[in-house]
């Protein structure tokens, strides 16, 4: 079984198990946090696609290690101006293990049990009574 889920402004595909490094979550190592904007579910019964969301699922991840990324160099510079301006960067990322995926109710399932059983409308049914 496998999710996509957003966090951070980007998407991940993950399954159980899987090590994911995502920008920083204010949470301590070795904590538990569970990602319950899930995108979409997959495994052996199908795909449920979420319309943005799949509701009542979420993905359960215990937090590993705090930490930061690669140094990046942002270097901006105009052509014979005299303009050079060099930064450095280093993104802090969260390493977490995903533990469990977990789903909800389909929402499919129930929206066309609604429909095969269409409600009466009240004042219909109340002129009928009153008739016999």
């Amino acid at each position: 079984m496998y999710a996509v889920i957003k966090t951070g402004g980007k998407q991940y595909k993950v399954a159980a198990g899987d090590l994911l490094v995502v920008e920083k979550l204010s949470v301590a190592p070795g904590a538990t946090l569970s990602f319950d904007e899930v995108l979409m579910v997959g495994g052996a019964d199908g795909v449920t696609v979420g319309a943005p969301r799949v509701d009542g699922a979420s993905v359960a991840a215990e937090v590993v290690e705090q930490g930061r990324g690669e140094k990046i160099i942002v270097f901006k510079k105009q052509r014979r101006k005299h303009y050079r301006r060099r930064n450095g960067h280093r993104q802090y990322l969260t390493t977490v293990r995903i533990t469990d995926i977990l789903t909800g109710a389909k929402p499919a399932k129930k929206a066309k049990k609604a429909e095969a059983a269409p409600a009466e409308a009240p004042a219909e049914a109340a002129a009928e009574r009153t008739k016999e």
